[in-house]
């Protein structure tokens, strides 16, 4: 059997690990941190990534920590709505879409590996400080300070780096990557306890990218004080802040941006009440990395955002590293020659994951905010039909979900959307 090691406990590593444990594997993981803890806020999981979890027969758990998604909706700055659909199987789609704390989804991941694989299956405190190949196999050296205990070297047939935005893996395969692109754009990131709005499972996506800047507004947990009122997460994107470290977890307060909302007129949520509200509140500059040329060098790969780092628009990044997961096991699970199946993998996800990484860069399915924005000027309209006709947002957003995996669902060809020019297409 293949000795499998994979760096990083995140959510993309732990989900490997188990995706591999169904193909009869027992991979090792190794982690930098000492402790891993439920850090981070809400990440949106698609129903792709939910068919994912379901396979890993995650489903239940899953549903236990998390907030069904049931509509999406666009406004502008003033609280105009420009376009809604819904969410999940509330559209068509096999599965449910769900909204989770990020920190929550990982420990349900980390309980099912120790559960499947052992406690032993995953070692906290080494960080991979560098690694060598042969025609064998990987030899990894690793920095114990944390662990003293731990080794600090280690031998596999098989190394997966899923070890994030700032991967140690990646830069020694591919020294250039560690150039980032700094959009020019800073997120504040939090979250409120509050009650439920609309219906209890709304995203809100508010705001335009030009005049005020942007808001994504949706909850991660239901009930979380026994009185009835949710854990909502919210995104505040903004333009022209510096640039600092490429850290998810820097904690900040809200005077910056208390007051950047307060002319949206919501009749069901007060946005700038929420925004003084937060229980916590954390700053993240909008970084990626270029699309990879490469992704599998021999008995090396990459996964997740190690492998495609990307804007955290349209919510695809931890949902295309489930579907890394999936694949990578499967091709390992069934080809003799492991580096064969390390290039059939990349063959399979790569090109199809970059596009993405380029359509996030480029605003995503938010460019519909943009484009109103736009052709309003900025002001309040009177029928946002004549401005911005809905077949035309129905066919930003159905290329979009194609895209990332999932065809919006309809009875025959002729019921899809009217094809208007890709708004993609110079989105680089």
């Amino acid at each position: 059997m293949l000795d499998i090691v994979i760096i990083g406990a995140g959510p993309a590593g732990l989900a490997a690990a188990l995706r591999l444990h169904q193909q009869g594997f027992r991979p090792r993981l190794f982690e930098a941190v000492a402790e891993i803890k439920p850090l981070g806020v809400g990440v949106d999981i698609k129903p792709y990534a939910v068919q994912e979890l379901t396979e890993l027969g995650l489903y239940q758990a899953f549903v236990d920590i998390s907030v069904e998604a049931k509509e999406s909706i666009f406004y502008t700055g003033h609280g105009q709505q420009i376009f809604g659909e819904k969410c999940g199987k509330h559209m068509g789609y096999a599965c449910d879409q769900r909204f989770v704390h990020r920190g929550h989804l990982q420990m349900m991941l980390y309980k099912a590996v120790q559960e499947r694989l052992g406690p032993e299956a995953v070692t906290l405190g080494t960080r991979c400080s560098h690694f060598e190949q042969d025609e064998q196999g990987v030899t990894l050296y690793f920095d114990t300070r944390l662990n003293p205990d731990a080794p600090a070297r280690v031998r596999a047939d098989i190394v997966i780096g899923v070890d994030g935005i700032r991967s140690a893996i990646r830069s020694k395969l591919l020294p250039d990557s560690s150039r980032s692109h700094f959009s020019g754009l800073t997120l504040y990131r939090g979250v409120t306890v509050m009650p439920p709005f609309k219906s209890g499972g709304s995203i809100l996506h508010i705001g335009d990218p030009i005049r005020q800047g942007t808001l994504i507004v949706y909850p991660i947990q239901n009930n979380v004080d026994d009185q009835g009122n949710q854990l909502v997460n919210w995104v505040i994107e903004q333009n022209e802040k510096p640039q600092s470290e490429e850290d998810w977890n820097q904690e900040t307060g809200v005077k910056e941006i208390e007051h950047v909302f307060d002319d949206c007129r919501l009749d069901f949520l007060n946005v700038s009440e929420m925004i003084r509200n937060a229980r916590e509140c954390y700053l993240f500059p909008l970084i990626d990395h270029d699309p990879l040329p490469q992704w599998s060098f021999n008995r090396v790969t990459l996964l997740g955002d190690a492998a495609h780092a990307m804007y955290p628009r349209g919510g695809n990044s931890v949902c295309q590293a489930f579907v890394d997961a999936r694949v990578l096991a499967e091709k390992l699970g069934g080809m003799a020659d492991p580096v064969a199946a390390l290039q059939a993998y990349e063959e399979e996800r790569r090109e199809k994951v970059n596009w993405l990484v380029l359509a996030s860069r480029g605003e995503g399915p938010e460019i519909v905010r943009r484009i109103v924005e736009e052709r309003s000027g900025g002001q309040p309209f009177e029928d946002i039909e004549t401005l911005f006709p809905h077949e035309e947002a129905l066919s930003i957003f159905s290329e979009y979900h194609a895209r990332a995996g999932m065809r919006i669902p309809t009875e025959n060809e002729s019921e899809q959307p009217k094809k208007y020019k890709s708004v993609f297409a110079s989105q680089k």
